[in-house]
């Protein structure tokens, strides 16, 4: 089935994904009603729901259309990608292979645990950086070809042009979205704030948008070279779409990450029960706790104003919440914690 951008796409998400008002949260922090809004990406369906569903859309179909048989990708040891990407293999019955940064847990929990229930082979890589978990990928991927299979290598989180043309797609169905519910006079979206772990997402919005000004990225640590990588993804998905580079500088905000990647911060927490206590909307601590917190400290500082028409897009991560290293955390607020 070709996608709305004439490339071939699976149908995997539930779409178009809920546009709803945080009027609650945004008197919190001093905005007018129906300044903000979040963008439901965790309500995509797929093996419990977030933001690869739209890139996977993209990616098996381009992996089917090559003739390949196998999906190979990788993430850290909670990676919502993984366990997308395992679903989205037995939805088009494909098989899957993961690469996974970490020592395989006694007791799997959260992603985990989902990742051992889809039924992928999972290769376990001790500690590793993001651009060695790239080059596990490529390994398993040439050790499958040397077996008689015929692997397709995905990017750690989708990242690349094919995944990031569904968040081009997404850019117009948001505009869509607004100017259906939101009225003639908040109908044109100001500013998107989205968690920036590999950057796909932020690289194939700035493309859909057509402007780097509309989305704010929040650094959650996982990639080392985000200012120079999503500036480059999107030029690069905006030419695979037929559009013109993005205009404007890449935005993107590294005060979010704390002491690492998948580390919880105060601000994280903060967000995370301001979410949840005033419009019942739940964040993990990996990702979207961090987006919001970036949101936030945006808010305060003024560089989102009280009449910005501003959406926070959710790219789901509840998994995580499960996962052993985060109960105390979320219990007590203790920031001690181990992976």
């Amino acid at each position: 089935m070709p996608g709305r951008i004439g490339f071939p796409r699976i149908p995997l998400a539930h779409l178009p994904t809920p546009l709803e008002r945080l009027d609650r949260l945004g008197a919190h922090l001093g905005m007018e009603p129906g300044a903000l809004s979040i963008k439901r990406d965790d309500a995509t369906g797929l093996a419990g729901g977030g933001n690869k569903a739209r890139k996977l859309e993209y990616l098996c179909a381009d992996a089917q259309a090559r003739g390949c048989d196998t999906l190979v990708t990788g993430g850290g040891h909670q990676s919502n990608h993984v366990r997308m990407t395992a679903a989205a293999a037995n939805r088009v019955g494909l098989a899957c292979t993961v690469v996974i940064a970490g020592a395989q847990p006694e007791q799997p929990s959260g992603n985990v645990l989902l990742d051992e229930l889809l039924g992928p082979a999972i290769v376990w890589i001790g500690p590793a950086t993001y651009y060695a978990i790239e080059a596990a990928i490529v390994h398993e991927s040439e050790r499958l070809t040397a077996t008689g299979r015929r692997p397709y290598a995905i990017p750690v989180g989708g990242a690349n042009a094919i995944g990031a043309l569904g968040y081009v797609v997404a850019a117009e169905e948001l505009r869509t979205q607004q100017r259906a519910q939101l009225g003639a006079q908040l109908a044109e979206v100001e500013l998107v704030v989205v968690a920036d772990g590999s950057g796909g997402t932020h690289a194939g919005l700035a493309a859909g948008f057509d402007d780097h000004a509309l989305v704010l990225g929040i650094d959650v640590g996982a990639r080392p070279d985000l200012d120079q990588q999503v500036p480059s993804k999107a030029d690069e998905v905006a030419a695979l779409a037929g559009l013109p580079p993005p205009a404007g500088h890449c935005q993107i905000d590294h005060d979010q990450i704390g002491m690492g990647y998948a580390a919880p911060t105060d601000a994280c927490r903060e967000a995370l029960e301001l979410a949840a206590r005033l419009e019942g909307v739940i964040l993990d601590p990996v990702y979207t706790g961090k987006a919001m917190a970036g949101l936030i400290q945006a808010r305060r500082d003024g560089r989102i104003g009280a009449s910005t028409t501003t959406v926070f897009w959710h790219t789901g991560g509840m998994p995580a919440l499960f996962a052993r290293a985060y109960a105390d955390w979320i219990r007590t607020g203790s920031t001690l914690w181990t992976t």
